[in-house]
């Protein structure tokens, strides 16, 4: 019986005779630099005359926050900046199948930082502070920080500051100071950061909460 050989079967079979296995590569040289917080979609891609590819990691770890899925696709949101490294290999659907393993070394930046420079406090009737914002990535933010006083008895937020400015890359610990004249009560502080890519189509957000609502005794 005669057998009727698909394209990809004599590729296959010539690639064998000729070198003793078929083909297949890693096409990516490098990753992407990562942001914490911010959605990563990179799809991986291997050449080869035998597809589908199969892609795991064999050795080191994805940041965490990401995943590889089989079919080759790095998805997340990054939780903790640094440096790491990762081997990925590739196997495609050959019978056997053939493989190809890569080494790659990346890192995760810091993208959006929000901390309490000076605690929120009580001032006679008053409640002052202020918080540092910073950006460790290539993007310049669309930054809005909201700090709000929510009042323990009712939980009516009220507007103690508000800041809204372009955070260009590689800012550290900005400062914006926040205040405001309230009723007696006790009031639990917000600080949210919200940041907008627009080019990337993104929003980072960072918030700080108070511990404990601060009291004001006295009325203005």
């Amino acid at each position: 019986m005669t057998k009727t050989l698909t394209l990809a079967a004599v590729l296959i079979s010539l690639g064998t005779l000729a070198g003793g296995q078929s083909s297949i590569s890693i096409v990516e040289d490098s990753l992407p630099r990562f942001n914490t917080g911010m959605d990563v979609h990179v799809r991986l891609h291997a050449t080869g005359i035998a597809p589908p590819f199969t892609w795991s990691v064999i050795e080191g770890d994805v940041p965490d926050g990401i995943t590889l899925s089989p079919d080759g696709l790095l998805s997340g949101r990054p939780t903790k900046p640094g440096g790491f490294a990762v081997t990925l290999k590739v196997d495609d659907s050959g019978h056997p199948p053939h493989s190809a393993t890569k080494d790659f070394h990346a890192s995760v930046d810091t993208g959006l930082l929000l901390d309490w420079l000076d605690a929120p406090k009580v001032r006679d009737n008053r409640i002052d502070g202020s918080v540092q914002v910073s950006n460790g990535s290539h993007d310049t933010y669309d930054l809005t920080v909201v700090i709000v006083a929510v009042a323990s008895l009712d939980q009516r937020a009220t507007a103690i500051g508000y800041q809204r400015f372009p955070l260009k890359p590689g800012t550290n610990n900005f400062r914006i100071s926040f205040g405001q004249t309230l009723p007696a009560g006790g009031y639990v502080i917000h600080a949210d950061a919200i940041a907008e890519i627009p080019e990337r189509n993104s929003i980072l957000r960072q918030r700080l909460q108070t511990a404990k609502a601060l009291e004001i005794a006295v009325g203005p």
